[in-house]
C-alpha cells in the first residue's frame, strides 16, 4: 500500500493536470468526484481541492464538507478550491470587478515553506471570475499580485493552504516547485512511486490475483494494450492468451508487422482476419457515432468468438488507463464525454469474465515509462495513438474497401515521410483523412474530378488539448506531391491547422 494524495475534483479542466504534476514527483495520487468522497486512512498524506467552472456563489456550485479533511491532513485548495474553503470557513468571496484570466506576476511572496525557491515576480496563471475579499479568522496572506491581494493564504498553526492561481499549468513558471514543496515539505511524501516499483508490485499482485487461471487479452498494436500484455506475461506466462484482430481498418501492412513484433516479445498471440465482418457491419453507415458503436460491437463479437475457442478462460485483460477510469465517473463539467469508446466502460453481459486491468492507475506517459522499464523499444513506446475504430473515423462518409485502400496509401506516405524526415517523434499524433468531396484538377492535359484528403498532425501530452504542428512547408509540399502522383483517385491535399479545442484531434 503506497502513501497517496487525494485530489477532489470539482469539475476543472485542469484536474488531470494536477494529478500528472503530482505523479511527476513520484507521488501516487487518485482523483475522486466531489460527490464521492473517499475516507481518510493511514495511506492518505494530503488532499488537493481542484478548480471548477462554477462560481462559489452559484446555487448549483459543487459542495463538499471541508472539515472532513481540514486539520486532519495537509490540504491545498486551488482556485475554486481556495475560494470554496475561504467562503465555507467564514471568509467572503465575491464577483471580481475585473475578471482575472491569464498571466500575472507575484508582487509579494511570504516566508512560507510552500513558496520556498519561488522566484521574485514569479509568473502565475489566473483563471477565475470571483475573488477573495475577506479571509476566515486565523489565516495569513502568503502571496499577492498587483491586482489580487489574496493570491495565496494559509491557516495559522495547520497545513491548510489556498491558492487563487493554478500552479499545475505550464504558464505558472514555478508551479512545479510549489507542488513539490506541498508534497515533500508539507505532506512529507517519500517520493517512491516509480516505474520500477510499479512493475515489481504489479507483477506480484497479478500472480496472487490470477493464480493458475487463464487470461485472454485483446491487443491493438498500441502502447497501452502492449504494456498490459507484457506485464501479464511477466506474471503468468503461457496462461495469457492474446488476440489481435484485423478489422480491415488498420494502417497499411500493420496487421503483419504488429504480429511479427508481438512474437518477438514472446507473447502467446493469435491473429484474426475479420476484415469482411467489419466491412459488412459498416456498409452504408456515415454517422460517426454509429460507426464507433458498430465497430465496437463487432470487435466484441469477434473477440468473444475467439475467446470461446480457449478452454477455461476466467479473466479478461484490458489496457484501461487512468484517464478512462476518471472519465467513467467524471464530474460533468467541461470534460463531459464527447464520443463513445468501445474499450471503456466494462463488459457486455454475455461475456462472463472477470476483469484484470494492470494499468488502470497510470497516465499515458507513465505507461510509456513502465514499458521502458520492461525493456520495450522506442519504436513501440513512441508509436502515435491510433483510434479504436481505426480508419473508419478518418473516412468521412460511408466505408468501402476501396476507400480504405486509398486512405491506407495516403496515410502510409504521410507517416513514412514523417519518420524519414526525423519529424515523427516531434508529433504526438498524425494521420490522413479522406474527405467526402471531389474537386477539379488537371493532370497532364486532362481535367480530373477526384478525391481530396486532409493531413493532420498535432502536439499534445494527453489528448485533452492539442495544437497543430508547424511542419516545414518543404516537407508538406513534397508529401502532397507524392500523394497526388502515387495514389490513384486523389488530386488535392490540404493540411488541418485547427487546435483542440475547438476542433477535436480526429475528424469524427
Amino acid at each position: 500500500m503506497h502513501e497517496k494524495l487525494i485530489i477532489l475534483d470539482f469539475g476543472s479542466q485542469y484536474t488531470q493536470l494536477i494529478a500528472r504534476r503530482v505523479r511527476e514527483q513520484n507521488v501516487f495520487c487518485e482523483i475522486y468526484p466531489f460527490n464521492q468522497l473517499p475516507k481518510l486512512d493511514e495511506t492518505v498524506k494530503g488532499v488537493i481541492f481542484s478548480g471548477s467552472p462554477f462560481s462559489v456563489n452559484d446555487p448549483k456550485a459543487p459542495d463538499a464538507p471541508v472539515n472532513l479533511y481540514k486539520g486532519k491532513v495537509p490540504l491545498l485548495g486551488v482556485c475554486y478550491g481556495a475560494q470554496f474553503m475561504a467562503k465555507h470557513l467564514g471568509g467572503r468571496v465575491e464577483r471580481s470587478l475585473t475578471r482575472e484570466y491569464g498571466r500575472a506576476n507575484l508582487s509579494m511572496i511570504g516566508n512560507d515553506v510552500l513558496l520556498n525557491d519561488v522566484g521574485r515576480h514569479s509568473q502565475v496563471w489566473m483563471s477565475h471570475g470571483d475573488t477573495i475579499l475577506e479571509l476566515p479568522e486565523n489565516t495569513d496572506i502568503i502571496c499577492s499580485t498587483e491586482d489580487v491581494k489574496v493570491a495565496g493564504y494559509k491557516f495559522q498553526n495547520e497545513a491548510t493552504y489556498g491558492l487563487q492561481f493554478h500552479p499545475e499549468v505550464f504558464h505558472s513558471t514555478d508551479g512545479s516547485t510549489i507542488i513539490k514543496n506541498f508534497l515533500v515539505d508539507v505532506c512529507g511524501f517519500a517520493q517512491d512511486w516509480t516505474p520500477e516499483s510499479f512493475v515489481e508490485e504489479t507483477v506480484s499482485q497479478l500472480k496472487k490475483q490470477i493464480g493458475s487461471d487463464k487470461v485472454v487479452l485483446g491487443l491493438s498494436g498500441g502502447v497501452d494494450s502492449t504494456v498490459a500484455a507484457v506485464l501479464l506475461n511477466e506474471a503468468i506466462g503461457e496462461q495469457l492468451h492474446c488476440i489481435f484482430v484485423d478489422n480491415g481498418l488498420l494502417r497499411k501492412n500493420e496487421f503483419e508487422e504488429v504480429l511479427k513484433r508481438y512474437e518477438g516479445l514472446g507473447l502467446n498471440v493469435k491473429g484474426v482476419d475479420a476484415k469482411e465482418r467489419f466491412y459488412h457491419a459498416l456498409a452504408g453507415v456515415s454517422d460517426p457515432e454509429t460507426k464507433r458503436k458498430r465497430s465496437g460491437k463487432e470487435f466484441i463479437e469477434v473477440f468473444d468468438d475467439e475467446a470461446h475457442k480457449i478452454e477455461d478462460v476466467v479473466w479478461l485483460g484490458q489496457g484501461t488507463i487512468y484517464p478512462d477510469v476518471i472519465e467513467s465517473v467524471s464530474v460533468k463539467g467541461p470534460s463531459a464525454t464527447i464520443k463513445s469508446h468501445h474499450n471503456v466502460g466494462g463488459l457486455p453481459d454475455f461475456m462472463k469474465l472477470k476483469l484484470v486491468e494492470p494499468l488502470k492507475s497510470l497516465f499515458k506517459d507513465e505507461v510509456r515509462r513502465v514499458g521502458k522499464t520492461l525493456g520495450l523499444g522506442q519504436e513501440l513506446l513512441g508509436r502515435h495513438p491510433f483510434p479504436g475504430p481505426g480508419l473508419a473515423i478518418r473516412i468521412l462518409g460511408d466505408i468501402t474497401p476501396e476507400k480504405v485502400a486509398m486512405l491506407q496509401e495516403v496515410d502510409h506516405i504521410f507517416i513514412s515521410g514523417l519518420k524519414e524526415s526525423g519529424l515523427y517523434d516531434e508529433v504526438w499524433q498524425a494521420g490522413a483523412i479522406l474527405l467526402p468531396v471531389q474537386s477539379v484538377g488537371v493532370m497532364g492535359d486532362e481535367r480530373t474530378y477526384e478525391k481530396a484528403v486532409a493531413l493532420r498532425a498535432v502536439t499534445s501530452t494527453d489528448g485533452m488539448t492539442a495544437d497543430w504542428v508547424h511542419l516545414p512547408y518543404e516537407f508538406l509540399a513534397r508529401i502532397s506531391n507524392k500523394i497526388i502522383n502515387k495514389v490513384s483517385g486523389v488530386n488535392r491535399v490540404v493540411y488541418d491547422i485547427s487546435s483542440k479545442p475547438p476542433a477535436t484531434i480526429e475528424w469524427e
